[in-house]
């Protein structure tokens, strides 16, 4: 993956959710002192007020984003919508850029792994988790522009080490993808990232199950658990449904929905120590 450097251009696409645009405001400056330019995002009024546009138009908006003279290109927030606007992107098309996102943009990230893109799981400028936090803020900032390479933090579940691609993200979007038109199971050994928001116990389970009988966590040679916001004591139910795998586990490692969160490069090789809680780019 490429690294970002003051004076890049760079574009920032709504391919969800809308975002206020005092937020949206927030974030460009925070974007703009780190030396970018920001092209900004055209939101068109929808009839459904949780979509940032009509699909068509999302589509295109990112298409026309993803291929301007950009080096990277940030998704505002996320929210719901871009599994609407998937199968409207010629992925095999698109050039090589940087891309941040997290949340609902799971299935974004995962269509462009899937053509070989790396990515960046990520807070996102039109978020609170990015306007609001500085330490998360920084830690996206050093990712871009510095090209970290490992990370430790978290617990251990299921100790050992495995190796492979990084994959995954939001566990609802990447059960609520099984069966689209290009869902495919991870590559072999891959090491999948894992978290989600407001997901009570027994609906982690229900997306768990349906993941697990989809044959997604086959492959998997280990798991990367991150923050459970809002989804009370999803402990037991995350053993119970991916202990049996009998793969390393490392469980609390701080990145998705959570203050001061990690972000962390998806579609990239590396090793994973669930034993030493440590994750690094192969």
């Amino acid at each position: 993956m490429s690294l970002l450097a003051a004076g890049d251009r760079v574009a920032l696409v709504s391919p969800a959710g809308p975002a206020p645009a005092s937020r949206v405001e927030a974030g460009v400056a925070v974007l703009r002192s780190w030396g970018l330019e920001v092209a900004t995002p055209v939101v068109t009024p929808w009839s459904l007020p949780y979509l940032a546009g009509s699909d068509t138009e999302r589509a295109a908006a990112f298409v026309a984003a993803w291929c301007a003279d950009v080096a990277a290109v940030f998704c505002v927030r996320g929210g719901y919508g871009c599994l609407r606007m998937t199968d409207l992107v010629p992925w095999k098309d698109l050039p090589p850029r940087v891309f941040v996102g997290s949340s609902d943009v799971t299935v974004l990230h995962a269509e462009l792994n899937a053509v070989g893109l790396a990515t960046v799981f990520g807070p996102m400028p039109g978020t609170a988790d990015f306007v609001d936090d500085p330490l998360a803020r920084e830690r996206l900032r050093e990712v871009l522009f510095t090209g970290v390479r490992s990370w430790t933090s978290g617990t251990t579940v299921v100790p050992g080490t495995a190796r492979g691609v990084l994959t995954g993200g939001n566990a609802a979007l990447l059960a609520a993808s099984v069966g689209g038109p290009r869902w495919a199971r991870p590559a072999d050994g891959a090491i999948a990232l894992l978290e989600d928001v407001g997901e009570e116990p027994y609906r982690l389970d229900r997306i768990l199950t349906q993941l697990l009988r989809a044959g997604w966590f086959e492959p998997v040679s280990g798991i990367v658990l991150g923050s459970w916001t809002d989804c009370g004591d999803v402990a037991p139910v995350l053993l119970d449904r991916l202990g049996p795998l009998g793969v390393p586990i490392l469980g609390e490692f701080g990145f998705g929905h959570c203050a001061g969160s990690w972000s962390l490069p998806l579609g990239v090789r590396a090793v994973l120590d669930a034993t030493a809680g440590t994750l690094t780019l192969a």
